[in-house]
């Protein structure tokens, strides 16, 4: 059954909260009645077929370094953010549709065995970012609301499942701030158990007139807040549209930007920043990248304590979904690396990305230049059969790639040589 509560509501439940007593019974009258959905929409994606074939065939173009392989994982139509549960290895993917995907791999082969809806009878708009809690909650951040399942692993399965508002619909952002352009939000929880959300700032580049309020409500940053919706702060400022977050194991948190477009096809530069602190800014709409300033504020004074990217990319690549390789099946060399997907430019007469990319990392920084991991889903013409979204790691140690263009999840392992 589907039930919306409170996130406050959520965490007594899920936690086993006390019995009520009788002066308390008019808690139960601010509850839901509880009722079943009755979604039908549960059917499953066909993992064979035309579709698959063509895939795999497309899969023969992409390149990677020695040793390693990529195959198809799953058929996932418009497949962006993953969440991989921990229990259970069912991967959770987020679309910019009205879906989020629940892709099981039954007998372990590491092919997907059924891709269906998780929760058809919610009604998601941008459901693009999920993340999973400690304790097997999955988060899901839509254009203007958060909500949690607090069984997802447990209950995946069943079209009908408990789901909870962590932040309400409308109180994200302001409504009259919704947009499509910027508005697929990604979320994660830190190492302090606080959920962190971007939200990109809908103009190319925003007029003075906003920047009070983004700043005051985090539009064009990073926000945080506890598991339930409580403690909300601004985490970073000055960001454009961040679109990857990852927790170094220092308890960092580096993130990819996209630049500002309509600059030249080279520049700016995408960026790779680290938060190291809450409430740093980092720079944007005076730069539009790296350092790079913007005509629109090219006039007026940046902040002074504005921090810089500690990576620069190929401008307009539109560096995406990030994670640090934890594994030990990929050589030494990849092992603590920064991977991340580029999804590719939009707006450049020699078009650049569709790919993944990796850094190695020591001591918490970046250790040598950004270097293409897998590329090929751009054709020689400049088209794209494949665009990377985001990167995540299963179990054992090989990774995962979604792509919202042929709509599928990869796996990448290493084979040896």
């Amino acid at each position: 059954m589907r039930i919306l509560l409170s996130a406050t509501a959520a965490i007594a439940l899920v936690a086993g909260a006390p019995a009520l007593h009788a002066q308390d019974t008019s808690r139960l009258e601010r509850l839901p009645v509880l009722k079943a959905t009755n979604a039908a929409d549960n059917a499953a994606v066909p993992q064979t077929g035309p579709q698959a074939e063509a895939i795999r065939e497309m899969l023969k173009r992409i390149r990677l370094p020695e040793g390693f392989r990529i195959d198809l994982y799953a058929v996932a139509p418009g497949a962006r953010y993953m969440a991989v549960g921990p229990a259970t290895g069912v991967v959770f993917v987020g679309t910019r549709r009205g879906r989020v995907w629940a892709v099981t791999d039954r007998n372990h082969n590491f092919v997907a065995d059924d891709v269906r809806p998780f929760a058809p009878g919610v009604e998601f708009n941008v459901a693009n970012g999920v993340a999973l809690s400690s304790d097997g909650g999955l988060y899901v951040v839509e254009l203007n609301r958060v909500l949690v399942f607090p069984a997802a692993e447990a209950r995946y399965e069943s079209a009908d499942i408990p789901a909870f508002s962590v932040v309400p619909q409308g109180k994200l952002i302001p409504p009259d701030e919704e947009s499509q352009n910027h508005g697929a939000r990604v979320i994660k929880q830190g190492p302090d158990g606080k959920l962190y959300i971007t939200l990109g700032q809908p103009y190319n580049v925003p007029p003075a007139g906003k920047l009070a309020r983004y700043d005051e409500t985090g539009i064009g940053g990073i926000i945080r807040l506890d598991s339930d919706g409580r403690n909300r702060e601004v985490f970073a400022r000055g960001a454009r549209n961040p679109a990857g977050i990852a927790f170094h194991t220092n308890g960092t948190l580096w993130w990819n930007d996209h630049q500002v477009d309509g600059m030249g096809d080279t520049i700016p530069p995408g960026e790779t920043n680290i938060s190291t602190k809450a409430g740093q800014h980092f720079g944007f709409p005076w730069y539009g990248g790296g350092r790079v300033r913007t005509a629109d504020y090219k006039a007026s004074i940046p902040p002074a304590d504005a921090v810089f990217p500690v990576l620069e990319h190929d401008a307009h690549a539109a560096d995406m979904g990030a994670m640090f390789y934890t594994g030990k099946q990929f050589p030494e060399p990849y092992r603590g690396g920064y991977f991340w997907a580029q999804h590719g430019s939009w707006n450049r007469s020699d078009p650049i990305g569709a790919r993944v990319m990796w850094v190695p990392v020591k001591d918490g920084k970046p250790a040598g230049k950004p270097t293409p991991f897998a590329e090929g889903w751009m054709n020689e013409a400049g088209k794209y059969l494949g665009r990377p979204v985001d990167v995540a790691q299963l179990d054992d140690g090989s990774i995962l790639v979604s792509d919202d263009h042929a709509g599928a999840v990869y796996r990448v392992w290493y084979g040896g040589r």
